[in-house]
């Protein structure tokens, strides 16, 4: 089980590279992206994985713009061996130069979405903690996670026409994780589990000369289960980053959350994040909401499209749905990012929100799997 990778100093075990670590079956290696205008006028987001135990790899595109339709492309084939080899069907993912640039090209097909991007960084590499997630006993989540911030350049065609994504407007951040995490279909057999519940949030905002991210994984009751705020600078050209990591990241000390949702709903109307530092001291960040994007639309919580799925050799779909007449209590339906103009006083940044809540979370008075806020 070689491949062009095994030729590089590169190994943590003594297998080759195509022979993981672990044999849970839901081992994953995935490369997500956003991209944004700052006023909420359009947004896009797209993502490929593999998972090797399961024999697939995935992919999806999805974009949305005020008014519209959101429009959505899904692709899946089985694995190949050769890890490098990042094309399912019409979409392919480029690495231009690592930590640097990407291209991403959807060529015409019968869905009528396509698009050729490149994604240009402007922060180093930032790693987030290990996240490792328990129930009953098992470990379900168990991942490495890094962002990178930048911008877009290139051109969205989809059945509602043409948008042209400006370097110098467009925003994005490029999310590359891998590790262990639930994917494709449930496990049957054995005891029925336990019903539990969990909120996620997470925060990447640009500012003028910085950003700033927050993330949060809370239990049942709002027990912290993860909490992280991160500092870092922000470069104004992509050959200004001085490495993979620059070492200016600055960690604090935890960082809280408070979200006020539309009523009847799971929806963020708005939020506040504080990040505490290590000496005390408290920035808060008010986050307005410009523009809901639907994460079923990259797969998440999709009920035909869902990641990890067997869908065969090779195929590839589509679907356009108004964002507007959804019902958000439908479980494929908990799971949004959305556009958010950031406010801490003195300074504006724009950034995304992405929120869930699966089950009871007291915080928010929810009391059952699919309640919504009173």
């Amino acid at each position: 089980m070689l491949n062009r990778l095994d030729d590089y100093p590169v190994h943590q075990t003594p297998e080759p590279l195509a022979v993981l670590a672990t044999s849970d079956r839901n081992a994953y290696d995935r490369t997500w992206f956003n991209g944004y205008a700052p006023d909420g006028s359009y947004y896009f987001g797209l993502g490929m994985a593999v998972y090797p135990h399961r024999g697939i790899l995935d992919c999806a595109f999805s974009t949305v713009r005020p008014g519209q339709r959101q429009h959505c492309f899904y692709g899946s084939r089985r694995a190949p061996v050769e890890r490098t080899e990042m094309a399912v069907g019409p979409f392919r993912i480029e690495v231009v130069e690592p930590m640097r640039r990407t291209r991403v090209i959807l060529d015409d097909n019968e869905t009528g979405i396509a698009c050729d991007l490149t994604f240009s960084a402007r922060t180093a590499a930032i790693e987030e903690a290990r996240q490792t997630l328990w129930q009953n006993g098992r470990r379900v989540m168990d991942a490495t996670r890094f962002d990178q911030f930048g911008r877009w350049s290139g051109v969205v065609r989809t059945p509602d026409g043409e948008c042209r994504v400006d370097e110098a407007v467009c925003r994005g951040t490029k999310d590359r994780s891998w590790g262990v995490r639930r994917v494709g279909e449930p496990e049957t057999g054995g005891a029925p589990a336990m019903p539990g519940g969990i909120m996620f949030l997470w925060a990447p905002l640009v500012w003028d000369d910085h950003v700033t991210h927050a993330i949060f994984f809370d239990g049942p009751q709002g027990q912290a289960l993860v909490r992280e705020g991160i500092v870092a600078p922000l470069y104004a050209a992509e050959a200004d980053i001085p490495g993979t990591e620059d070492g200016r990241d600055q960690r604090m000390a935890t960082a809280r959350h408070r979200v006020a949702y539309v009523p009847g709903t799971r929806l963020a109307r708005s939020a506040e994040i504080d990040l505490v530092g290590h000496d005390g001291a408290v920035r808060t960040i008010a986050l307005e909401p410009l523009l809901r994007f639907q994460m079923k639309g990259l797969g998440y919580g999709h009920p035909v499209w869902g990641q990890g799925m067997w869908k065969g050799e090779l195929a590839i779909g589509g679907e356009s749905f108004d964002v507007a007449a959804l019902d958000l209590l439908a479980p494929e339906n908990l799971h949004v990012q959305q556009v958010v103009r950031a406010t801490d006083g003195a300074r504006t940044g724009v950034g995304v929100l992405e929120q869930v809540v699966f089950g009871p979370y007291a915080p928010a008075g929810f009391a059952s799997f699919l309640d919504g806020a009173k």
